[in-house]
């Protein structure tokens, strides 16, 4: 307590609360318990995506307090081959959207690209249309 506030000290790379990782945790992959390479941490895992995510940077880029980039890429593809990553984001859209935190809203700039692409088709029925040739 600081003066009647909680203080909850968070680390820029904390990307989830406890919350949100209680969430998503039983959908990760588990320790097989063979012998080989040291399992990562799926926290840390997980959060070196959003992270690469969130910041649009390249995999390279993404701090080494997440891990080896590698491993954090090759994470990222087993768990998007197998659905995984999208069940994750599901997951925590839905309890988002739940809470409040996400506000839903339709673009009329949507509907007018859709409108113009639609009379596009239409000018081309054949397939491509007309094509002029230059020489």
């Amino acid at each position: 307590m600081c003066g009647g506030w909680d203080v909850v000290v968070v680390s820029r790379f904390q990307l989830l609360s406890d919350e949100q990782w209680a969430l998503i945790e039983g959908l990760l992959p588990l320790r097989t318990g063979r012998r080989g390479r040291p399992f990562s941490d799926a926290r840390a895992m997980v959060e070196g995506i959003l992270y690469r995510y969130r910041c649009g940077i390249a995999w390279r880029d993404v701090p080494e307090v997440f891990g080896p980039w590698q491993t954090i890429w090759t994470w990222h593809r087993r768990m998007a081959g197998d659905d995984t990553w999208e069940m994750v984001l599901q997951r925590l859209l839905t309890a988002a959207d739940a809470a409040g935190q996400i506000g839903w809203a339709v673009s009329g700039f949507l509907d007018r690209a859709g409108e113009s692409a639609c009379h596009q088709r239409q000018a081309c029925r054949g397939g491509l249309g007309r094509i002029t040739r230059f020489r």
